[in-house]
């Protein structure tokens, strides 16, 4: 039997908390005390990206981020429900649990539908929003997301997600910008968080749910104006080449008083490929 990964004590200095769900536990940490910050996690990471942002922050805020059930150190049943709005909804039950008010929301990659579904249905408790290279909205015209979609329905894609670990053994370091790259050890953290095949059946889920949970993402955007009146800040990898320019153009619309930070030579992990940068701005921006 292959053993779990356990993380480096020096990278992931914290102490696990445990939450019970009907399909199983959900792993997070919760750090610090002070004004609440949630953290939200994608595809195919955990709480393992936002390791510096915890540490740096947790003498001043709670921190809190989370291990989507499927994901990172959180149970990972074969026959969960692993749909986007699923994931929304336990961390919904999770924040419930935990009382949060005032909350400074931090989304990235899926953790967008994710978080801000969670935002939409509890929008008295957030007090900021804090969006990363990610998305709200259907992306059924998107010209990445079908040709993602025309591959993981397939024998191939099954193969890739579920036999070979394609998501964070490949597609991880193909989505940097140019000249950034992960070192071996951080690179392993998202590796062998899931060693065997049948862990990695949320990440296939979620990769089929690029496009195939576009009526659920179609909800969460009629529904934007909601979140309009909530102050929010962008923090933006220019060279994403998932969610680039034209993604951040439209949070721009959907928040004109916001001003985006754009990083030009940062693709879709500004948290692992400029983290001094973007904690130094982050900081200002939760400080204020």
């Amino acid at each position: 039997m292959q053993r779990k990964l356990t993380p480096s004590p020096s990278l992931y200095p914290f102490e696990s908390h445990w939450f019970d769900t009907s399909e199983g536990r959900l792993h997070y940490i919760d750090e610090g005390s002070g004004p609440p910050i949630v953290f939200v996690h994608g595809m195919p990471t955990w709480s393992f990206l936002w390791r510096d942002f915890v540490r740096e922050l947790r003498d001043t805020h709670r921190c809190i981020a989370i291990d989507h059930l499927g994901f990172g150190l959180s149970d990972k049943p074969a026959k969960a429900d692993y749909h986007p709005r699923a994931h929304s909804e336990r961390l919904t039950t999770l924040l419930d649990a935990l009382g949060l008010a005032d909350v400074t929301l931090v989304v990235h990659d899926f953790g967008g539908p994710i978080g801000l579904g969670h935002a939409l249905s509890r929008p008295s408790t957030i007090g900021r929003l804090v969006l990363m290279n990610t998305w709200m909205w259907p992306l059924s015209e998107h010209e990445q997301a079908l040709a993602v979609d025309r591959v993981v329905r397939g024998a191939l894609g099954h193969a890739l997600y579920r036999w070979w670990n394609a998501s964070a053994r490949w597609l991880v370091p193909r989505v940097l910008g140019p000249g950034h790259r992960l070192n071996s050890d951080i690179h392993r953290h998202y590796i062998d968080v899931t060693r065997r095949s049948s862990e990695r059946v949320a990440q296939l889920t979620l990769a089929r749910s690029l496009v195939g949970a576009s009526d659920w993402y179609a909800s969460l955007w009629e529904q934007r104006a909601t979140l309009a009146t909530v102050p929010a800040h962008i923090i933006w990898g220019m060279k994403d080449p998932t969610f680039g320019p034209e993604e951040l153009q439209r949070w721009c619309a959907l928040f004109p008083d916001t001003g985006a930070i754009r990083l030009e030579e940062v693709g879709h992990f500004p948290q692992e490929e400029a983290t001094k940068e973007v904690l130094g701005t982050f900081r200002k921006l939760v400080a204020g």
